[in-house]
């Protein structure tokens, strides 16, 4: 039966590869974690192999589709590639329950990221940017994905379109590409430290890549803001539950143990939503009041 649930959340890890051009660690982390019973320095590992793999499989139908730019590409992934050795490497002196907390904080910025961009970012003409910001950013990205194996597409989509001007349907397909060299270059610097349960890295992969082909036909046929904004308030969720995990025993009885703790606490969060809110809406440039989707 677990194993069933974790396979069906799989398939999904793939869908949202192929759609969006990423959230697959941020999805796939948590899945073996708290689905599979994996250990987080181990499922962060797996995470790498199988995001890798599912990456480099669904590029093909955007390539096929010309929705890849494979030279801003391979310029991004090379920095990175570098970036997510060093943190993979740098992952065996953090203890575990800091890299859950810094993934829980990395998906809480991400979903803040997709949240806060403009509705109409499909629609910018690419714009050329210089090739040390690109090299620069996408170093930072890859440091973020080797380390706590996250970080990948909701990170490195918005930077192609910001930094390497693309439009976002080339961006979703180009960051396939730069994730699975990415993941594989962060899961080079974990495999030195952490073993594998193979079986379970193979089933889940192969689970994630069928998602991912059918994720890759459905881009250009579903409004990609509208599911981009769902999931972004489905990753906040995620994140929320993955910070609340860390919190210790004593404390977490005292705030969650209560139904005034629970109140308080789905106060604070409604409002730290409304305030994330509020700022994107501020930051988002170039959204007139009056136009409507």
């Amino acid at each position: 039966m677990i194993l069933a649930l974790t396979l069906a959340a799989a398939v999904a890890v793939g869908v949202t590869l192929g759609l969006l051009g990423g959230g697959g660690s941020i999805l796939t982390v948590p899945i073996l974690v708290y689905l599979a019973g994996a250990a987080p320095e181990p499922a962060i590992a797996m995470s790498l192999f199988v995001v890798g793999v599912t990456s480099a499989v669904s590029v093909l139908p955007h390539a096929r589709a010309g929705r890849v730019r494979w030279r801003t590409g391979l310029l991004f992934g090379a920095a990175g590639m570098a970036g997510a050795y060093l943190g993979g490497r740098l992952a065996t002196y953090v203890p575990a329950g800091l890299l859950l907390a810094g993934f829980g904080v990395m998906m809480a910025l991400t979903a803040f990221a997709m949240l806060c961009q403009g509705p109409r970012a499909a629609d910018r003409a690419p714009r050329p940017r210089p090739a040390a910001r690109t090299l620069l950013n996408g170093a930072a990205v890859g440091l973020v994905t080797g380390l706590v194996g996250a970080g990948g597409g909701f990170l490195i989509v918005p930077a192609l379109v910001l930094l390497g001007g693309l439009a976002l349907p080339a961006a979703v397909g180009t960051s396939l590409l730069v994730i699975a060299a990415n993941s594989f270059a962060g899961l080079a610097g974990h495999l030195q430290n952490v073993q594998l349960d193979w079986r379970l890295t193979l089933a889940v992969t192969g689970a994630a890549v069928a998602g991912s082909l059918a994720g890759s036909r459905l881009t250009g046929r579903v409004e990609p803001d509208r599911l981009r904004r769902v999931f972004g308030w489905f990753v906040v969720a995620m994140a929320v539950v993955v910070l609340a995990e860390q919190i210790p025993d004593g404390p977490r009885h005292a705030l969650l143990g209560t139904p005034p703790g629970w109140g308080a606490f789905a106060g604070t969060l409604l409002a730290l939503a409304a305030g994330a809110s509020l700022l994107c809406r501020t930051l988002r440039p170039g959204t007139p009041r009056h136009a409507s989707d």
